[in-house]
């Protein structure tokens, strides 16, 4: 089913008053003195089996006080419930900087961390879809091949014996290795360390095997066989017996048997090169031996229904008419219907967990939670709505009312007006971010809200208008008979010059067509999901390499050496080893983390605190926010890294605050600050409004203008209506997911889409600009 033939979405009232009073001190969280992270004593009370959203700008404290103190106090309280020796097993947990919390119920958190990356985890395996699959198969296939294990690629008896059941198989790539149209004498081997005149290239071209002067591509078969693949044989070369290998044992023995973070960078790009995963022979890449893949149902083997698209694997097992197996066929039937309605019926099941995005990890996991008999548990959120076209929001609100309505508390942390509009409580933090926020600035409902005059409540009806001018583009920025994944030969001209949103529902190919069509080309910078990669020892200043130039200022200065003034180097406090804090592990109770007395947190020796930089040490100048850093450091390469910081609505963060307490928002502008450094003339942004506050959205799209302005061009592939409303030119794919989409069904400038076109994305736009 597609996005565009999805069912009515039921109308819910949001529960106000409840049988029970409200005054009952159990039927309320009680939160009292939160101070984790930046959150300043907060105190409240949140209504239990009631949907409660919480807003306020990026880095405000909302993921502070839902996760890292409710969430977390809830999970540890729930493990400190074993025996110590099975807490001896479990990771361990520290309690949340709170006074008192009191009422809490086991939480479950449904986040956007992405899936596991193992080979062998799928959405099938994921939801248990895959294990009723092969009970199904294993009861009504023919011919009859076993036990449910027996259609399992994850067990012996069921997987393919030459893929392991991973359905691909380490190769190596020989266009990585050779260039055919190059001889020996010019160059042809790229392997690092063979070029000519080495002694590998001595062994090959002086071996007397090969004309070190003909091109490889005219080798005769059986020389090219010997040159890639020859076993050990000794040859004469010179006066000299040495031993002859064929160039791929020989690249296995010296680079890819070897233990890749052992490698210098250069050899371990050019493994990572070199091999690549190709499609298993045996199996086709259906993971299964030949005895599991010859057992069908009504004509499919178990291989074909987990490559088809969920919502036509729907339609498949409801038209099975064995009532043998009716129990099982309706929970099967009831679990691909729930992956439908919660906008991922264009998935498949054999789709590997490791390459869902994390708005689809997160719905993936959402519906192990709707057939779930457990009731009075608290389901906590991370901006379900991420990566969802309005079209798909409103199914998504249905959702997390049904779970609400089964008599759990559900915590929901959210910036789009339409699911806030749902809520039966708002707890709005901030009033600013960082150090300038974890306070709450209001509590209650909708209305009051509304009424409330914060920065969300003022937000909440903002709407951003269509451009009355749009600008004319420089040239275009052809793309011919795309076929990636589901796209349908499609050919588009993209505008340069301008800012160019690509819009469409979840699964209608956007992330395919610019991604596997512009992305890559010369000149293209992309900002796209991937996570930041961090330690507690990284942070702003060393991430974005705003820290070189700090440091070789206070360095220039003083007269000394650089490194001196990095805490990951010899500067660093003996004691902390530069992290400012003493983890201490108290064996089957939390890690417990305190300052470090040496260096009072500060993270260097006295000898490199006492050095300073008009009149600062590098302490106190890594404890200054960008802002204040940008009035210290009024030119230089370091300002201009920090306008960069600004530029993008960072400039309340610590240059020495931990990567691993920054917000997703954060994150994610982060990374679009270092992508502006780069010498680019297109930037693809995915889903930049991810984590953004609606007041953030603006200065989103002004930092965006700025870019177009500079002479670039811009690219975004987004679903907020207001960056579609600023945008130049639009480019809609659909109709709907999977293989209804993978077309353009609209392109051109907004307004056009507004007035003319009969699109989901140009429904949802008028309603927004109210045209």
């Amino acid at each position: 089913m597609s996005s565009q033939q999805a069912g009515p979405v039921r109308s819910h009232e949001p529960l106000r008053e409840r049988d029970h009073s409200a005054a009952d001190g159990h039927d309320l969280i009680q939160v009292r003195g939160a101070r984790e992270n930046n959150l300043k004593g907060v105190s409240l009370d949140i209504p239990k089996r009631r949907l409660t959203v919480f807003t306020g700008v990026s880095g405000s404290g909302k993921s502070s006080l839902v996760f890292d103190t409710i969430a977390a106090e809830s999970r540890r309280l729930f493990d400190e419930t074993y025996t110590a020796f099975l807490q001896n097993f479990m990771p361990s947990r520290a309690r949340p900087d709170v006074e008192a919390l009191r009422n809490l119920s086991a939480a479950i958190i449904v986040d956007q961390e992405r899936m596991g990356g193992n080979a062998r985890s799928t959405v099938g395996t994921a939801t248990d879809a895959h294990t009723m699959l092969r009970v199904l198969f294993s009861r009504l296939g023919a011919p009859h091949v076993g036990p449910p294990s027996a259609f399992s690629f994850n067990r012996a008896e069921g997987m393919c014996p030459d893929c392991e059941g991973l359905g691909k198989v380490s190769d190596i790539d020989v266009a990585e290795l050779v260039d055919v149209e190059l001889s020996l004498d010019d160059g042809a081997v790229k392997v690092p360390g063979f070029g000519v005149g080495t002694w590998y290239w001595q062994l090959m071209a002086q071996s007397g095997l090969f004309d070190p002067a003909v091109k490889l591509k005219d080798y005769p078969p059986a020389q090219w066989e010997d040159f890639l693949h020859k076993p050990a044989t000794k040859v004469k070369m010179g006066t000299h017996n040495v031993t002859f290998e064929g160039l791929i044992p020989k690249v296995r023995r010296l680079y890819l048997a070897k233990d890749r973070e052992s490698m210098q960078a250069q050899a371990r790009a050019f493994a990572d090169r070199a091999v690549k995963l190709m499609e298993c022979p045996a199996c086709g890449g259906a993971r299964l031996n030949q005895a599991a893949r010859s057992a069908v149902i009504d004509g499919r083997t178990i291989t074909e229904c987990s490559s088809m698209q969920i919502s036509d694997l729907a339609a498949f097992v409801r038209a099975i008419g064995d009532r043998s197996v009716g129990p099982m066929l309706d929970t099967l039937a009831e679990t691909l219907d729930s992956l439908v309605e919660i906008g991922l019926g264009y998935l498949s099941l054999d789709r590997e967990s490791s390459t869902l995005s994390g708005g689809e990890a997160q719905r993936v996991k959402m519906v192990r939670h709707l057939s779930s008999s457990l009731s009075d548990v608290t389901y906590v959120f991370d901006e379900p709505t991420a990566g969802l076209h309005p079209h798909d929001i409103q199914r998504m609100n249905d959702l997390l009312l049904r779970l609400r309505d089964k008599g759990n508390t559900v915590l929901v942390v959210e910036h789009k007006p339409e699911t806030i509009a749902i809520a039966d409580h708002v707890v709005d933090l901030g009033p600013g971010a960082g150090s300038a926020g974890g306070e709450v600035c209001f509590a209650g409902d909708l209305a009051g809200l509304r009424a409330s005059g914060t920065l969300t409540g003022r937000y909440l009806d903002h709407k951003v208008e269509l451009r009355e001018k749009v600008r004319t583009p420089a040239g275009w920025l052809p793309v011919t008979g795309a076929s990636l994944h589901n796209l349908r030969d499609v050919s588009v001209d993209i505008p340069l010059g301008v800012l160019t949103v690509v819009t469409g529902v979840a699964g209608s190919g956007k992330s395919s067509l610019i991604h596997g069509y512009v992305a890559g080309r010369e000149g293209v910078v992309v900002a796209d999901q991937s996570p930041i990669r961090g330690s507690r020892r990284s942070n702003p200043a060393t991430y974005t390499g705003v820290l070189d130039p700090i440091r070789t200022a206070f360095a220039k200065a003083n007269g000394v050496k650089p490194g001196l003034f990095s805490a990951n180097s010899e500067g660093a406090c003996p004691a902390c080893k530069g992290i400012g804090l003493i983890y201490t592990d108290l064996m089957m109770m939390a890690e417990v983390a305190s300052v470090c007395e040496r260096c009072e947190g500060k993270r260097f020796t006295p000898e490199v605190l006492s050095y300073r930089l008009r009149g600062k040490d590098i302490s106190e100048v890594l404890a200054m926010t960008v802002a204040e850093a940008r009035e210290f450091f009024p030119s230089g390469q370091a300002r201009v890294v920090l306008d960069r910081l600004a530029a993008v609505g960072l400039g309340y963060l610590g240059l020495g605050q931990p990567l691993t307490t920054l917000s997703g928002g954060e994150r994610q502008r982060l990374k679009l600050a270092i992508h502006m450094a780069k010498n680019g003339t297109t930037y693809v942004l995915d889903e930049p409004t991810t984590g953004l506050h609606l007041a953030d959205v603006d200065q989103l799209l002004g930092l965006l203008d700025r870019l177009v302005d500079d002479g670039n061009t811009v690219i975004v592939i987004e679903h907020h209506q207001a960056v579609m409303a600023h945008a130049d030119w639009i480019i809609d794919l659909g109709p709907g997911a999977g293989h209804d989409g993978g077309q353009i069904i609209f392109t051109g400038p907004p307004s056009d889409l507004v007035t003319k076109a009969d699109t989901l994305t140009a429904t949802h736009l008028r309603q927004y600009t109210g045209r």
